[in-house]
């Protein structure tokens, strides 16, 4: 073994499960450290407060005078929880979440200062907008960029600082992150919802936008993990020989959790707790040192905004643990990845769920608007909701047998199925009879008889009903969640538009409300039955049917990323006013940049690693066979090459590997700079995808054959078999 390796095992085996606070109940915490109504309640006056819970509500703006209330109030509240700085907290387009302290600390004469937050520093501030990746909209010479505060999510405190949940746009006025146009698409589905709601209850104001999120993730030894570069610079491991024991037992799912995991659980748990993040599941995941935490579901920009801060919350903890978080789709070839399964609903402020079924024919009238109107949705934007969970990260996920397909399709069950297919060649052409009324009104009220636990779940669909809600299953586990729901929203509202217009012409031409429903319903459910799949999603048969029926399969990214450019995607988010062309066509650039980059980094790496590690590691080797096989010729003679014939062998074998890798890995660089000087973005893509890509696999078997081939001592990095089972 090597030094390095050596000294990281032992580090490994000196570990211990850290302690932690004990404390009389979780619930005590809940929301402790988060600047949530009930403590406004108590901080704020009455106009202040009422003003704040009604731009929670309903978005109505909140004035200066009023914001300088909130802040004393926030700087005040933040103060007797030991905070010294605040930060506006917003997601740029890189995927992760920014921050800039400042102190609430202000001198205001010789040797005298005072705590001060103003509304003007709560509601905006300005950060450096040029080194954000913003796909053309900003010159690097144009600096400004503005923050301004979201009152929808409540500030929060980590380590001694006021967190402020804000937006971030352009000095001209762009969106640069997830938020904005997240909130807008949330807005516009809210109001398409409630006009479709009106058909079944006059009482609905408000619709929201539910997201329950199920976060998958990898636990590695920090010791481990600093002694693999390409675990450090790309979140997986680009060369590793599988080890014997994989995950083929299915031993470690849902398995006793391993005690020093369960003591970095049982902390950040409870930091999330404080800040209001409603964690309530925890077990192990299908492949060895894979786990996951899921909490209750939340209103969608909420629930992002937790899931952002629980990645953040979850790295800082394990490191305290002497591990490190792996949330990388693919970290190890040959084990299932991480995905982070996405599970929406609409609800409205009467307490209903809309894609629960009711327990009256009216209310699973409204129930089977809603469901099948998201089918058409998904069936009308597919390769844009494909889009929106493309990444160099999760192509090595999606379709692994592990993962959804790349091949957007919609699981419903079968009971579903039946409900659907009755309804579409159940409504005769022409005015509806009495009798066809009440049988259809029978038939839609047994929905929830059958619905309880009638079918298996179907792990293989990106997009399937559950029983109250879609789970947008095909969602890597680094993403940012808005992206998705950004597009899942923006079709949902668009599709509901859509509908509400056609009902209201049906009954305009002399129909009755059920019966234009029911029979925009029954049209609906033709259009879009293409997309729906029950089946194995998996098999090379569904490849062939998804092609029969015209839909999508794009594999990778670069081809995934192109719908950006259509013209009816551009109408589509102006229409809504949730994103400009101009937004559009940056957000298209930056997931190119970003796809480029990260093979980039990989390329790099991969050329780095084999030269100044493997090759020498290998070459280190082989001096030694040669030095046996001399010292055997010394002592035996002429009988020295039958005695050394596995050292000749080895030393064959293994040269034969390194010129292999060598050669693959030229070609490769050689590749890699033709593609790097090529100015269009998109073809700089495909040219990384198509020359540089496609030798990673053929480097890296060449790689994992020396590990097997080279002496363990030698071998220059940790092995599969060590940092997968070991805790």
């Amino acid at each position: 073994m090597s030094s390095t390796r050596k000294q990281a095992y032992q580090d490994v085996l000196q570990r211990k499960p850290q302690p932690i606070e004990k404390i009389s109940k979780v619930s005590d915490l809940f929301g402790e450290n988060v600047f949530h109504l009930e403590v406004m309640r108590e901080y704020l006056p009455d106009e202040a407060y009422k003003s704040i819970k009604a731009a929670i509500s309903n978005g109505t703006r909140i004035d200066r005078r009023v914001a300088d209330m909130v802040a004393t109030a926030m700087k005040d509240w933040a103060l007797t929880k030991g905070a010294t700085h605040y930060t506006h907290w917003f997601q740029p387009l890189t995927g992760a979440t920014a921050e800039k302290h400042d102190a609430f600390f202000k001198p205001v004469g010789p040797g005298r200062a005072i705590e001060q937050f103003s509304g003007d520093l709560l509601i905006q501030q300005e950060p450096d907008a040029s080194s954000f990746p913003n796909g053309g909209i900003r010159n690097t010479f144009e600096a400004r960029g503005y923050t301004a505060w979201d009152p929808s999510s409540p500030a929060f405190i980590i380590s001694n600082t006021l967190c402020i949940p804000t937006i971030f746009i352009a000095y001209t006025g762009e969106a640069l992150d997830y938020k904005m146009p997240l909130l807008k698409a949330l807005n516009e589905v809210d109001k398409a919802a409630v006009d479709v709601c009106k058909y079944f209850d006059k009482n609905v104001s408000k619709v929201t936008a539910t997201l329950g999120w199920e976060q998958e993730y990898f636990l590695i030894d920090k010791a481990l993990y600093n002694a693999r570069p390409d675990l450090m610079m790309t979140g997986r491991v680009l060369f590793g020989h599988a080890p014997a024991k994989g995950q083929q037992m299915d031993d470690h799912y849902f398995g006793s959790i391993p005690e020093r995991v369960t003591s970095f659980m049982r902390e950040f748990e409870r930091e999330a707790i404080r800040l209001g993040i409603p964690v309530t599941t925890r077990h192990n995941e299908v492949a060895p040192n894979q786990f996951e935490c899921a909490p209750i579901f939340e209103e969608c920009n909420l629930a992002n905004d937790h899931n952002l801060l629980l990645m953040d919350i979850m790295e800082k903890i394990a490191r305290k643990h002497d591990f490190r978080v792996v949330l990388h789709e693919k970290p190890f070839a040959g084990l299932n990845g991480s995905g982070k399964h996405n599970n929406w609903s609409l609800a409205t402020d009467t307490g209903v769920n809309l894609l629960a079924p009711g327990k009256n024919p009216k209310s699973n009238l409204q129930f089977l608007t809603f469901f099948v109107n998201t089918i058409k949705a998904i069936f009308d934007n597919a390769d844009l909701l494909r889009a929106s969970i493309a990444s160099a990260t999760n192509d090595h996920r999606l379709g692994a047998n592990e993962a959804p397909p790349a091949i957007i399709s919609v699981f419903i069950g079968s009971q579903l199925t039946k409900v659907l297919d009755n309804l579409e060649n159940n409504i005769k052409a022409g005015k509806m009879t009495p009798e066809d009324k009440t049988e259809l009104k029978l038939n839609i009220g047994k929905i929830p008889q059958i619905l309880l636990d009638n079918t298996d779940r179907n792990r293989t669909s990106p997009f399937a009903f559950t029983g109250n809600k879609f789970e947008f299953r095909a969602v890597g586990s680094t993403a940012n969640c808005a992206q998705p729901m950004i597009v899942l929203n923006t079709i949902m509202a668009n599709q509901l538009k859509k509908f509400k217009t056609s009902v209201d012409t049906r009954i305009a031409k002399g129909s009755s409300k059920d019966e234009a429903i029911l029979k925009e319903l029954q049209q609906l459910i033709k259009d879009s039955k293409n997309i729906r799949f029950e089946g194995n999603g998996y098999g090379d048969e569904w490849v062939k049917e998804a092609e029969k029926r015209g839909l999508s399969n794009h594999k990778d990214t670069a081809t995934a990323l192109k719908i950006w450019s259509d013209k009816k995607v551009h109408d589509l988010f102006e229409s809504l006013n949730v994103l400009t062309a101009r937004e559009i066509e940056a957000r298209q650039e930056i997931e190119f940049e970003k796809y480029v980059m990260k093979l980039q980094i990989e390329a790099r790496l991969i050329g780095d690693l084999t030269q100044n590690h493997i090759i020498p590691a290998a070459i280190e080797y082989q001096n030694r066979l040669i030095k046996n096989v001399q010292g055997l010729k010394d002592v035996l003679g002429k009988d020295a090459n039958t005695a050394s014939s596995v050292q000749l062998q080895l030393l064959k074998d293994i040269s034969m590997h390194m010129n292999k890798m060598q050669d693959a890995s030229k070609i490769m660089l050689e590749n890699r700079k033709k593609a790097n000087k090529i100015e269009d973005i998109e073809k700089r893509a495909e040219a990384y995808r198509d020359t540089v890509k496609v030798h990673f696999d053929e480097i890296a078997y060449h790689a994992n054959k020396l590990e097997i081939y080279i002496d363990d001592e030698l071998w220059p990095f940790p092995k599969l078999r060590e940092m997968l089972f070991t805790r």
